[in-house]
């Protein structure tokens, strides 16, 4: 069994994809960033960063209780326990590239385009244009790898994709004002629609949608999710 700490956001949701494609048991945990539960003491010895997504493996290697945070570690820790979704042994290297390509550019890119459009107090032209800009840049990278072939590894669905899918599915959002927001992107949109038409993915949307997590947007939630804008007196 493992123990899936959750949030709605799309870090959060590769897990919840991986999951659900694995088959894998797990028991959700919700944790409510905007009420602040990710700064709880229980949850920082399972994250010391204070993040979702974490995992709790009751029956980790050799049997032992294993915690792993960060979405990357955890998407390559169960695709190891499993077998699954690795690709072949010789895109390996490929394989962790475009992962790490995912956690160091598509995900931060894309949060500081989201944050600035819409969760700063002040709309600061540079900084949308900045984010922005370089998360749509992100987008033709993703775009021009999936020219001519159907995943972004190998021949196969890895977790790479997973890893991609869960930033792309909130596009609306990192570049709004569009009705088709991966529309100059031909070979990205391809691609994320037919991963989320994919059965597990409709599952993994669906997680945590029986739990009533906060959605507004007060000054509770300000200091809960930008701790670092409040520093302590």
């Amino acid at each position: 069994m493992i123990d899936f700490y959750f949030h709605p956001t799309p870090d959060p949701a590769k897990v919840a994809l991986m999951l659900e494609e694995t088959g894998l048991e797990y028991e959700l945990r919700p944790v409510d960033t905007k009420k602040g539960e990710q700064h709880l003491d229980a949850f920082l010895k399972v994250n010391p960063n204070g993040k979702v997504p974490a995992i709790v493996d009751r029956a980790g290697p050799g049997g032992r209780e294993t915690r792993v945070f960060d979405s990357s570690a955890i998407l390559l820790y169960l695709a190891e326990k499993t077998g699954q979704y690795l690709g072949a042994a010789t895109d390996r290297p490929e394989l962790l590239s475009w992962l790490f390509f995912v956690s160091s550019g598509v995900g931060p890119f894309s949060g500081q385009s989201v944050h600035f459009q819409h969760a700063a107090p002040e709309k600061l032209p540079y900084a949308i244009n900045r984010f922005r800009r370089e998360a749509e840049r992100h987008y033709r990278v993703l775009d021009e790898q999936l020219a001519g072939r159907e995943y972004l590894v190998g021949e196969t669905y890895t977790i790479a994709d997973m890893s991609a899918w869960g930033w792309i599915a909130r596009a609306a959002f990192v570049r709004p004002g569009t009705d088709d927001p991966l529309a100059p992107f031909a070979n990205l949109k391809r691609w994320f629609t037919e991963i989320d038409a994919r059965p597990a993915a409709i599952r993994a949307r669906a997680v945590g949608t029986g739990h009533a997590f906060k959605q507004e947007m007060d000054e509770q939630a300000r200091h809960a999710l930008f701790p670092s804008n409040y520093p302590a007196a």
